[in-house]
């Protein structure tokens, strides 16, 4: 095994034991991403060589497989989203709220991924723009960005958003600004209650449109009665929305954002030991006194690829939404307004050139491993052609084929 596991490694390695095992049952959608975090940066998806202008050092390097699912795949992703994003920040406080179902919830979830997560995403926008468009409490018009997380450090399944939100918002009649109290955005119990009910009220429509779909334990959910007997113990529950001290500036949002926008189920990081049979990765127990403090956990290979496929969002699933004034074609103007009212100047465009966008393994190339200068792409190769010796001159886009 390599210094670092990768997740490549334990898919590769108990991968196929673990598809044969699953015949039937298996997904499309799982089998899919499977398939591309094993073909990761290998010769099966092609790649390119680069070569060093200073001593003409060849590289092989391999084309990375863009699976969102994939923590290779992500870094080079996030990057370009953040540097998106980082125009739209306000010189004001901003505040993480995070929205959470709970348990009896998230099992109805996971047989409903598309329909459930959506309505993760409607329930909790509507209820901070609602809440913060009360006079009671901030009398504005909101803007925030969401971002889905379906898994705890021990990747269970626990779906939970993430939201970003503005430390303030527009007056009603959108002539000035109405900025929140520094360390204290909207009161966390209203917001839980509300959430509550709008969540469940929209589950009900879902479950009386038939929507959703159970099967296995939760079959008998099926009758309408036996739903709502269900759903009865979460109605007088205390639903869980957690407000988080605002951030000390910009940079730390972007930061934060980086940490957490395009974040898989677990990172190549966080994996400390793979035998062929058992993995050991590091997570956070939030349980003991000092909390978040980190702890091994071991889990058998074949439990390990289960844990990671709960987390596999339906095709075309957006797990990163905007609201409010950060939502639609008319964010640049509306922030653009907003500045304005607020005194500030627009943030300075960026100079950088536009990034290559053929593949994320091309990002980032590191300098020649001999003298350190730097590489460049000088040819390319087709899926699953090995080159052999050092077949390219360095020319540039030279495509080579078997």
């Amino acid at each position: 095994m390599p210094a670092t596991i990768e997740l490549a490694n334990v898919f590769r390695a108990a991968g196929p034991a673990y598809r044969a095992d699953g015949t039937g049952h298996l997904d499309l959608a799982a089998l899919k991403v499977m398939a591309a975090i094993e073909q990761c940066r290998t010769a099966s998806l092609g790649g390119h060589v680069e070569g060093c202008d200073a001593c003409g050092h060849l590289r092989v390097a391999y084309n990375s497989c863009r699976n969102r699912h994939c923590p290779r795949c992500q870094g080079a992703a996030a990057r370009d989203w953040l540097a998106a994003r980082e125009a739209d920040l306000l010189p004001i406080g901003y505040f993480h709220v995070v929205f959470t179902l709970p348990a009896e919830i998230a099992a109805i979830a996971f047989q409903n991924k598309a329909a459930v997560y959506d309505l993760l995403f409607r329930a909790a926008s509507a209820t901070l723009t609602r809440i913060a468009a009360d006079p009671k409490h901030l009398g504005a018009r909101i803007g925030l960005t969401a971002v889905l997380h379906t898994w705890g450090s021990a990747m269970t399944h626990h779906p939970h958003l993430h939201m970003i939100v503005p430390g303030g918002g527009l007056s009603p009649d959108g002539t000035r600004w109405v900025a929140s109290r520094p360390a204290f955005l909207l009161p966390v119990r209203v917001l839980g209650m509300l959430f509550r009910r709008l969540f469940l009220e929209g589950l009900a429509a879902l479950q009386e449109a038939g929507t959703l779909v159970f099967f296995g334990t939760l079959a008998p959910l099926s009758d309408a009665k036996a739903f709502v007997r269900a759903l009865a113990p979460v109605r007088g529950k205390r639903w869980v929305v957690y407000a988080k001290p605002p951030f000390a500036g910009p940079k730390a949002v972007l930061a934060y954002l980086a940490r957490y926008t395009h974040r898989v189920v677990i990172s190549s990081r966080r994996i400390l030991a793979f035998d062929g049979a058992n993995v050991s990765f590091r997570v956070k127990d939030y349980r003991r006194a000092e909390a978040g403090q980190a702890r091994v956990t071991t889990l058998s290979a074949t439990e390990f690829i289960r844990r990671f496929l709960l987390h596999v969002l339906p095709r075309g699933f957006h797990r990163i939404r905007h609201y409010g004034f950060l939502a639609g074609s008319n964010r640049k103007a509306g922030l653009a307004y907003i500045r304005a009212i607020l005194g500030t100047p627009a943030p300075p465009r960026s100079t950088d050139p536009e990034p290559d966008t053929r593949d994320a393994a091309s990002d980032v190339r590191p300098p020649c491993p001999r003298c350190g200068g730097p590489m460049r792409t000088v040819g390319a190769f087709a899926g699953w052609y090995q080159p052999r010796g050092p077949p390219f001159h360095p020319a540039p886009n030279r495509v080579c084929t078997p």
